[in-house]
């Protein structure tokens, strides 16, 4: 191309690497899939400048909103690698769920944040297609987000994935831990795996020092190492929504980054602590496998990882049998792994 080309050819946004006529195809696909989640409380369109949401005045006299916003993590390394992109979306709504489930919130809406170096549309649509799944499963509307796309800032083939989610609860409902006290119980809801929390340490540990990839099969875990990371984040709601509604719950902590170790702690109130006993529940293969593969302490795992606890309940001791009646009809497991003791706001195991 001469001076003179250049000098005279139009320069449109599709030649810094942003086509919007097929950025506009993918988003019409994206607003049939968030239809499909649509409540009667959904006032707007996708596409608007904003998401108008209505609260059900008839069901709340006093609604409290809370809302949380995170995102997948390193575990989108793995599903670049694998090209296995609908399980994402299911994890990040799951995640931000059980966030607000444990303050005793109902998810309402939630809105995505996708942004990639070169939009594909494929990739797109498994995307929203898991994340539009994860909010019919939990009863809330996926209402609206953002989809950018930002030639030169991510490598080929990836993106980032980020939400944001709001629920309610009536304010006299709004579980805060200013009710725990000593003798009350902990039990614990199983995880599907690692969930969406630790993966920087395990792929280091699996890739780079055990020098397996994602098609491995491995037997200490009896199955192959990308689809045992890929596993989906479990959401917790269906179980913890009939548990609200019982009234038989002093706190709940979800367990993310930091485990058991640094998350329980967050809904103990001054005076009280937590004694949880190893062994009360199944440590699922893959932490086994990966901590004698680093030979890692005990410590430096229960504070990194779920170690296949993924919620923990606190619950007062006269209610503990309601709630294994609750959790059996939910179809949910429950593991006895404690109880509060007087301390200061610290996890000790036994």
């Amino acid at each position: 191309m001469t001076q003179a080309d250049m000098d005279t050819k139009p320069v449109t946004y599709a030649d810094a690497g942003v086509d919007i006529e097929k950025a506009n195809r993918t988003k019409q696909r994206i607003k049939y899939l968030a239809h499909k989640t649509f409540t009667k409380s959904v006032l707007s369109e996708i596409g608007g400048f904003g998401g108008l949401f209505q609260i059900d005045k008839k069901k709340y006299l006093d609604p409290v909103l809370v809302s949380s916003v995170d995102g997948v993590g390193t575990k989108l390394k793995i599903a670049f690698e694998m090209n296995l992109h609908h399980t994402i979306g299911a994890d990040l709504v799951n995640h931000c769920v059980n966030d607000i489930a444990v303050q005793g919130a109902a998810p309402m809406f939630f809105m995505d944040y996708l942004a990639t170096g070169k939009l594909d549309p494929d990739i797109a649509e498994r995307i929203v297609t898991g994340l539009a799944d994860a909010c019919k499963h939990n009863g809330c509307a996926l209402i609206g987000g953002e989809t950018a796309e930002m030639p030169g800032f991510y490598p080929d083939g990836e993106y980032d994935l980020a939400g944001f989610i709001v629920g309610v609860v009536e304010r006299d409902k709004v579980i805060t831990g200013k009710e725990v006290v000593p003798g009350d119980v902990l039990v614990g809801l199983p995880s599907n795996g690692l969930h969406t929390n630790g993966y920087s340490l395990a792929r280091k540990l699996l890739f780079s020092i055990a020098g397996y990839s994602p098609e491995t099969y491995v037997n200490a875990i009896k199955g192959k190492v990308g689809n045992e990371l890929m596993k989906t984040h479990k959401s917790y709601w269906p179980a913890v929504r009939r548990l609200v509604e019982a009234e038989c719950v002093s706190a709940m902590a979800h367990i993310t980054g930091g485990g058991i170790t640094e998350n329980l702690p967050r809904v103990l109130p001054k005076g009280t602590g937590a004694v949880v006993e190893l062994g009360s529940w199944p440590v699922l293969p893959i932490f086994t496998h990966m901590q004698q593969l680093g030979n890692i302490s005990q410590d430096e795992m229960l504070r990194t990882f779920n170690m296949g606890i993924g919620m923990v309940l606190v619950i007062p001791a006269k209610k503990f049998k309601k709630v294994q009646t609750v959790l059996e009809r939910a179809g949910e497991k429950g593991y006895t792994i404690g109880r509060i003791v007087k301390g200061d706001r610290k996890v000790s195991y036994s």
